[in-house]
């Protein structure tokens, strides 16, 4: 008998130990504290409670009996995608109406071009002037634009309200098939349309207007007609455009 209260006791003391240990210095302060103010009766309880908790057998994970021959699909939950059309438009704080811009893609790349306005879609309306550097009006990519510091004051210029992405869409010039037809139609080529060329006509001598009241029109003009390009030793990002 005297063994077994023994080996209980050793076990008791182990178990203590080891919950000792994996507390920290303050915790077992304060258990010390709290002990103080037990009684033999409370310290037993205490002490019965910890060994049976010590004692309790751990549940192992059984295996299913039968696994299933398929997996079942599990939905993807997609994020709501916006439409392209509905999506958030911002133009970068340098380019505002009137501002000059270098335009560094498409065939007309090089030219400076006074900016108008935006469009819904998120291009910019933008024009030569025609007269003086050939660029008519045309949509243009804020990626492909370098905005300069000059600019003009554009307020008695009134861009049209038809000037849109709908006014820019390409037409449909291939002939469609059809079953009666035999012979092959030529294809049409594209012109300008005259309606275009008085809206072209008009935006442009509000511009040149804008431009007569500036400080030096003749040098703004001479600013516009140039082309600009890169020569030796000159690095963009190092440029105040």
């Amino acid at each position: 008998m005297d063994s077994k209260v023994a080996e209980k006791k050793s076990e008791e003391k182990r178990y203590l130990d080891n919950r000792r240990r994996s507390r920290s210095g303050k915790d077992i302060l304060k258990h010390k504290a709290s002990q103080k103010t037990l009684t033999k009766e409370q310290k037993l309880k205490i002490k019965k409670r910890a060994l049976k908790n010590a004692k309790r057998p751990t549940k192992q994970p059984r295996f299913p009996r039968m696994y299933d021959v398929q997996n079942a699909k599990k939905k993807l939950q997609l994020r709501k995608k916006q439409c392209y059309k509905d999506h958030r438009r911002t133009i970068r704080k340098s380019i505002t109406p009137g501002t000059i811009l270098i335009l560094l893609a498409g065939r007309h790349r090089g030219k400076r071009v006074v900016f108008l306005k935006a469009l819904p879609s998120g291009l910019l309306l933008v024009t030569g002037p025609f007269k003086y550097n050939g660029v008519p009006l045309r949509r243009v990519n804020q990626r492909y634009v370098i905005a300069t510091k000059t600019s003009l004051k554009l307020k008695n210029v009134k861009v049209p309200t038809k000037v849109n992405d709908e006014f820019f869409r390409r037409q449909d010039l291939k002939p469609k098939k059809a079953d009666d037809k035999i012979f092959a139609e030529e294809e049409k080529k594209y012109s300008v349309t005259d309606l275009r060329k008085q809206m072209q006509r008009d935006v442009d001598k509000a511009v040149i207007g804008a431009i007569k009241m500036t400080k030096d029109p003749s040098m703004m003009a001479s600013y516009l007609k140039s082309m600009f390009s890169l020569s030796r030793k000159d690095y963009p990002h190092k440029m105040v455009f």
